[in-house]
């Protein structure tokens, strides 16, 4: 069993700045791809930014600028630095790893969710 344990969200005024962390534990081979989406209310899930295990990463054009993923493969933890945040951000994050199961399959695990707010 996979889990992705996610922490760092909360209450931020616009142009503040919230660092997302998310951990992957459990009983696997590796991680590969992971990354951060949001869903803000009434709206449908979209990508914010990715990054592969050899640390490519990618940005939705509305992040670009302003949040940094990055990862820690040795605790197979990836992080979201969030800066100069506006009301749009608003939303639930979600952490998301693809993950090589002892099978040697590939699995897509997702994290509960993280709320971040960001309002004056």
């Amino acid at each position: 069993q996979v889990q992705l344990v996610e922490s760092g969200g909360g209450l931020v005024q616009p142009g503040g700045s919230l660092r997302l962390s998310c951990a992957a534990s459990g009983i696997f081979f590796s991680v590969k791809t992971m990354g951060w989406y949001r869903q803000a209310p009434g709206k449908e899930r979209e990508l914010v930014a990715t990054i592969t295990e050899g640390y490519t990463t990618d940005y939705a054009d509305s992040v670009k600028g302003r949040f940094t993923i990055s990862r820690d493969n040795a605790k197979n933890t990836v992080y979201l630095q969030m800066n100069s945040l506006k009301p749009e951000d608003t939303g639930v994050y979600y952490c998301n790893a693809v993950v090589i199961i002892m099978t040697r399959r590939e699995w897509v695990y997702w994290g509960q969710g993280t709320q971040v707010t960001v309002s004056s």
